[in-house]
């Protein structure tokens, strides 16, 4: 243990009240939303002027305040983001927390120094991942929650980023960032912090009971802060935002206490008193508790199942009583009272970094005509220090001769002194107004522009100037799964491009299809690399890089730890990014341009007008069961046992919808899709002049039979240009046109 280190305690405020709770009970920074951007739209957000006093009382008390900007937004919105950061900037807000990378570039771009914390929705689960983002100006990581300790010791220890990592609060089952369950069948994006929760709710299994199959416990990891220190973890953060002052004030307390107690007394004396799990875990209870992924892979004993019918909860007579946890910063003060010369006070404060002498001069003390001023009446009034954020620790009052001053000069000269030493502690904090910055997109941190690789490029022109393909250069892109997808999707001419799924890309009787099929004219094939991209997920790649290079053409990717690790391979052909690296915005498209990817998949949550915002270079999905989830526990360890072997099996709704659920076993992860398929044959005419790089299908669940009938109504419809309707059964138009808020 490194007794030097300092373990930040990060507190969640999603109210003032929240907020003064947190500094009260020792918390050594907390996370805010404003009014926009944050993922978390329903907690009470402060608006401008009370979030700059809110910085500025942040910084009174010596601890640290981060914004939170982490959600997807719009070419719309973004606008407006250096409106919004501005007055946070100048009052010296230390951090904000970002998912969107075109977020990332443009603060980087417009707000030199305010430092980048990538928000744990960006699921960053490896070192290359954290490295990607450190060469892209973050400075501090939230990992992926499903990593173990190794792999977060193993960033830690590889790329020497700040690493902050949820110790305590719920839990989300998909990975963050990675799902769209309430946006698909609610309107209620996660993403935009809307999300309604629909995982708390009962899902049954292939005939069984139904139970909250995707309801985790609360994390309470106070037994592991040890192991979390030692791991290299700089920053437990609390999550709770939505909870109330006096939750906030208990586990912050707590966690305080414990980190407290192991840097005092080391691993030997640590030991977590029964009555304070008790008071811990007793200050809010909805499923009870796990310690999470820290120790484990996944689990049924990590979900809660059913809503407990007695939930444990601390007496009222034990709750925290206390309403008003106002803190005081503690000055010494000197206050010169001599007859015949201006009075004069003295203030002293200790701050963390340096220490702030004042000395302010009021009125002429005058000579008594009555009674002298007495000393403990002076000392009384100075004392008054009402509502600004000091109190007297010492208080010396120096006084010679009969003098007077009359209270409300007193009062004064302790206001205007109080109000100085203010001035000067913030002062340190403020910046300046930052020149207007250069719209040319930043180079990566060591001041290398990456290269872009492939030779197919992004379009910059307006979807009305890019010359479509034909029938001959084929329109229409797939993705498939296995390989009876594969041999219907070959025998259609329409098809360009084929995504082969990375589970059977390797396989040998598929890359014999592969290499079969290869001469036929525009037919090219790309592996779909995973949804998560962890060490199993590695290994594997690690061992079949060689064969990737030989016989695909490119690769589609889903996340940036695959980007870095092929980047670090220096691969030499065509990347495309999946939707799920949301391109939102035109700095995001911008970004991932920079990085070398040759084109993108354009994002399920924005509705057809933002699409076309976007302009070209980008596939539009058109069919498909689309994943709504990605997550590292597994349905079917939890309803059964785990055979190590992929499959499919059906989540059904209490409304009786089903959901696909894929085990990925080769990587350890589950996708669950979405209960209908997006279909888009009837929209055809209206989407080919905005999307004329093409468009995709996504195959998952569908045998061979149902794939070809699918490709020829696509055909039809986006090739042949006929109006096909929709064939008779339940589908979705997904988010084209309603969108998300």
């Amino acid at each position: 243990m490194d007794c030097n280190r300092k373990t930040e305690i990060l507190a969640p405020a999603g109210s003032v009240a929240s907020m003064e709770a947190a500094l009260c009970a020792g918390a050594d920074a907390v996370y805010m939303g404003g009014s926009m951007f944050g993922a978390r739209a329903y907690a009470d957000n402060p608006d401008e002027e009370l979030l700059l006093k809110v910085i500025d009382y942040v910084h009174l008390h010596g601890r640290k305040i981060y914004l939170t900007v982490n959600t997807l937004l719009k070419d719309s919105e973004l606008a407006g983001l250096g409106d919004y950061l501005m007055p946070y900037y100048l009052q010296g807000l230390d951090a904000v927390i970002v998912q969107d990378v075109g977020v990332m570039q443009y603060i980087r771009r417009h707000f030199p120094g305010l430092a980048l914390h990538v928000s744990t929705q960006a699921a960053v689960t490896n070192e290359p991942g954290a490295a990607f983002f450190k060469e892209a100006g973050a400075e501090r990581i939230v990992p992926a929650r499903e990593l173990s300790l190794g792999e977060i010791r193993r960033m830690k220890e590889k790329t020497g980023l700040e690493i902050e990592c949820f110790v305590h609060g719920a839990m989300c089952y998909c990975y963050s960032g990675q799902c769209l369950l309430s946006s698909m069948i609610g309107g209620r994006s996660g993403n935009r912090g809307q999300c309604a929760q629909p995982c708390r709710l009962p899902y049954q299994v292939q005939g069984k009971r139904p139970a909250e199959l995707l309801s985790l416990k609360d994390l309470s990891a106070v037994d592991l802060i040890p192991d979390l220190i030692d791991a290299g973890i700089d920053s437990f953060k609390i999550e709770g935002r939505m909870k109330q002052p006096d939750y906030v004030y208990t586990v912050v307390s707590m966690y305080r206490k414990y980190v407290d107690l192991y840097f005092e007394k080391g691993r030997s004396g640590y030991k977590v008193k029964g009555e304070d799990r008790d008071d811990l875990e007793g200050a809010y209870t909805r499923r009870g508790y796990t310690t999470g992924y820290y120790m484990r892979q996944n689990g049924r004993e990590m979900l809660s199942l059913s809503r407990p019918k007695e939930q444990k909860s601390i007496p009222e007579k034990e709750r925290t009583s206390r309403t008003d946890y106002k803190i005081k910063e503690k000055i010494k003060g000197k206050f010169i009272f001599s007859e015949g010369k201006y009075a004069t006070l003295c203030l002293e404060y200790k701050g963390k970094h340096r220490t702030i002498y004042k000395e302010i001069s009021g009125e002429r003390v005058q000579t008594a005509v009555k009674a002298p001023l007495e000393r403990e009446r002076l000392e009384k009034q100075l004392r008054k220090t009402g509502d600004t954020a000091f109190v007297f620790e010492d208080l010396e009052i120096l006084m010679e001769g009969n003098g007077f001053l009359p209270m409300q000069a007193v009062n004064a000269l302790r206001r205007e002194g109080l109000l100085a030493l203010r001035d000067e502690i913030l002062e340190d904090c403020r910046r300046e107004k930052p020149e207007m910055a250069d719209d040319r997109k930043p180079e990566m941190t060591d001041g290398r522009r990456p290269e872009i690789t492939g030779d197919r490029k992004f379009s910059d022109r307006a979807p009305d100037t890019v010359q479509a393909r034909s029938l001959e250069e084929g329109f229409l892109e797939a993705v498939v799964q296995t390989r009876e997808q594969l041999r219907a999707v070959l025998s259609c001419d329409a098809v360009s491009l084929v995504y082969v799924e990375g589970s059977i890309a390797f396989d040998r009787d598929t890359l014999k299809i592969v290499k079969n099929a290869g001469g036929k004219p525009q037919k090219q094939f790309f592996a779909a690399m995973p949804y998560i991209f962890r060490e199993r997920a590695v290994s594997w790649y690690e061992r079949v890089y060689e064969i990737l290079l030989r016989e695909y053409d490119g690769v589609l990717i889903r996340n940036f730890e695959s980007l870095s690790w092929l980047k670090r391979k220096k691969y030499p052909k065509r990347m495309v990014s999946d939707s799920n690296m949301y391109v939102f915005n035109r700095e995001s498209k911008d970004f991932i341009r920079q990085c070398g990817l040759s084109g993108f998949t354009f994002p399920a949550e924005l509705n057809l007008r933002e699409l076309t915002a976007l302009g070209g270079g980008g596939i539009l999905t058109v069919y498909g069961y689309q994943p709504v989830m990605i997550t590292a526990n597994c349905i079917k360890k939890t309803t059964g046992t785990c055979d190590g072997h992929n499959g499919v099996l059906f989540l059904t709704d209490r409304r009786g919808k089903k959901f696909a659920v894929k085990n990925e076993c080769q990587y350890c992860y589950n996708v669950i899709y979405n209960c209908a398929p997006l279909m888009l044959t009837d929209l055809a005419s209206e989407l080919q002049p905005v999307f004329p790089e093409g468009v995709r299908l996504d195959f998952s669940i569908e045998g061979e039979k149902k794939v070809r009938e699918i490709l020829t109504l696509y055909e039809e419809a986006f090739v042949k240009k006929r109006q096909v309707k929709p064939p008779a059964g339940e589908y979705t138009r997904g988010h084209l046109k309603r969108g998300v808020k």
